[in-house]
């Protein structure tokens, strides 16, 4: 697999990452299994998709657990990516920036994820009560500590700013340039994906320029781009998409012509070619500083989205895709 290079610490994985949430946290629990989980995993890592996004958060803690499992085999071959700053309560979830809790919360990742270094340690949201940088202070001593190889942040706020009339980034570009001051970002964190492609607008030409790495999560829409989802089927109640708005029978039908175009430019490029294929290389096609992190918790997911790493779209192909409609549907 092609391998790309994530910022300022020139820090090198996979073109395709994996994303790890979904095999603990937030999707479909009755169908998560730890041992076809692993198997994802061990087939990602297999076909050089080695970075591995997790946060201590998913579970809680589990999803790190799981992760560790795969580690003591494979740590060579992995590139580990978790974050740090929320907790998760009982019914809500809060910040906490403080050093204190960072430094201890990366110790226990560490023993989690049984590995003696975290190649990406990402804030996962700012503490409200703590400025931050505070905590990006504390996150840099865990680098100089040999603890961590490289810092990002996750996308915060970014809903947000269109209700109140700014732009989708402007609050996570705000923060990036607060915490550039006190230690280098390697990579950002946010949504991107073809119904999703609000990151384009500033965000992503703002990484670019200063040789950023970019993480595209969610790059297949929650599972809609793969075409592999029926309107109206309904989602178990744990299912963040029982919740979404644009995952209503009437939106998903909808939004159908948008994998109905994917399909079309599918075809074109072989019978085995698949919408989610097409989706994430739309992704990788926006820039060499970008890596899709799409998620699963099953191993022939894995192994599609590892081998969309391969498929290189035409300029025809590309100006498709920009022409599809745009997402109908509230994403708040």
């Amino acid at each position: 697999m092609e391998r790309r290079t994530i910022g300022a610490a020139a820090l090198v994985a996979g073109a395709v990452g994996l994303g790890c949430m979904p095999m603990s946290w937030a999707y479909s629990g009755s169908r998560q299994r730890g041992d076809e989980s692993l198997r994802a995993v061990h087939r990602a890592l297999d076909l050089g998709s080695s970075l591995l996004d997790t946060a201590d958060m998913y579970g809680p803690f589990t999803n790190e657990l799981l992760v560790g499992r795969a580690l003591k085999e494979r740590r060579p071959d992995a590139f580990v990516s978790t974050k740090v700053g929320l907790l998760v309560g009982e019914q809500h979830i809060v910040a906490n920036g403080h050093p204190g809790y960072v430094k201890r919360a990366c110790d226990a990742s560490l023993r989690r994820l049984q590995t003696d270094v975290i190649d990406l340690y990402q804030l996962h949201r700012a503490d409200p009560e703590v400025p931050v940088e505070e905590t990006w202070g504390a996150m840099a001593e865990l680098v100089r500590a040999g603890k961590v190889r490289a810092l990002g942040l996750c996308a915060v706020g970014a809903r947000g700013g269109r209700r109140s009339g700014g732009r989708l980034h402007d609050g996570t570009i705000r923060q990036l340039e607060r915490v550039q001051q006190v230690f280098p970002v390697s990579a950002v964190q946010a949504e991107l994906s073809v119904w999703s492609p609000e990151a384009l607008e500033t965000l992503l030409p703002w990484c670019e320029a200063r040789g950023v790495g970019f993480l595209a999560a969610m790059p297949l829409g929650n599972g809609f781009l793969t075409g592999t989802l029926t309107p109206g089927e309904g989602f178990e109640p744990d299912d963040v998409r029982a919740r979404h708005p644009r995952f209503t029978a009437e939106m998903m039908a909808a939004n159908q012509p948008i994998v109905a175009g994917l399909r079309r430019v599918a075809r074109r490029h072989g019978e085995d070619v698949t919408p989610a294929q097409v989706a994430l290389a739309w992704v990788l096609a926006q820039g060499r500083h970008v890596i899709p992190v799409p998620g699963t918790k099953q191993e022939r997911w894995a192994d599609q989205n590892a081998r969309a790493a391969g498929l290189r779209l035409t300029a025809r192909d590309l100006a498709e895709v920009g022409r599809l409609p745009a997402a109908q549907g509230s994403w708040d």
